[in-house]
């Protein structure tokens, strides 16, 4: 398609202010994680990193990045567990409602945040406290789990559909067993998509909040809940900016590393 230099230049304007209003605002937060004025004057009077030592030096903030991390790996774990045999059952096996089944495990990705929390809440008020389990980290881990298992399962069936089973079943007509087949053929095959599910997993869980409100009950605070309570205390504003950029630097690493892998991923293959 051939466009004229005014509609080229249009698409780049359009581009360039789309992009504006999601990176300017993150831009100022990183910035504002350096400036040496507690009220955020602008343009900054100058650039400190005290905030940041004040950010590590603070135990609320350690322990809710210790509960971040500790909700993110399991839900991981469980995402790749789930999502990697759904994929392999509804892309390898044929069988009654497989249609049905993808668009189940599709679908919380794209519920609303807070219909996914209410629902959740309700099922394990309903279904765990009676037998002594109260809202906790466990059902935190296990309320990411339902959406980050949509991004492994997606990573792992796109490949197993690029891949074919051709190279497994030449791997049986040699002589080898399943276990055997998917040690040294399959699982080498799927390690990058598993690998880009996974850390886009990681990142989903870590920055989550509406879920996380949810699930977490009381006395479990996680990074995106603490932010949300000290937001609007004067005191810890300049230690809210550090916790939020450093939230974006987690959050942006895993994705981008995701992203290099699956289009190196596409490019060899």
């Amino acid at each position: 398609m051939n466009l004229s230099r005014t509609a080229r230049a249009l698409l780049w304007a359009a581009l360039a202010g789309g992009l504006g209003v999601v990176y300017v605002p993150l831009l100022i937060v990183l910035l504002n994680s350096v400036n040496a004025d507690r009220t955020f004057g602008w343009p900054p009077p100058g650039f400190t990193m005290r905030w940041w030592a004040a950010a590590w030096e603070s135990g609320g903030v350690r322990d809710a990045l210790v509960t971040s991390l500790q909700a993110a790996v399991g839900a991981t774990a469980i995402a790749l567990l789930l999502g990697t045999m759904a994929a392999f059952a509804v892309q390898r096996y044929s069988f009654f409602g497989r249609e049905s089944v993808s668009l189940l495990i599709v679908l919380p990705i794209a519920l609303p945040g807070i219909v996914t929390g209410i629902a959740l809440n309700n099922a394990f008020r309903t279904v765990l406290e009676p037998f002594g389990v109260s809202l906790g980290l466990f059902t935190v881990i296990v309320g990411h789990a339902t959406f980050c298992v949509v991004t492994v399962f997606n990573n792992v069936l796109a490949r197993l559909r690029r891949l074919g089973a051709s190279i497994e079943e030449a791997s049986a007509d040699l002589g080898a067993d399943t276990f055997t087949t998917f040690r040294l053929v399959t699982f080498p095959m799927m390690r990058s998509a598993l690998l880009a599910g996974g850390l886009l997993a990681f990142a989903l869980s870590f920055d989550e909040i509406i879920v996380t409100t949810f699930t977490a009950g009381a006395g479990v605070r996680t990074l995106p809940i603490w932010i949300f309570e000290n937001l609007f205390r004067p005191n810890q504003a300049p230690v809210v900016n550090v916790v939020a950029a450093a939230l974006i630097i987690l959050s942006v690493v895993p994705i981008y590393v995701a992203q290099r892998i699956s289009g190196v991923e596409a490019t060899t293959h």
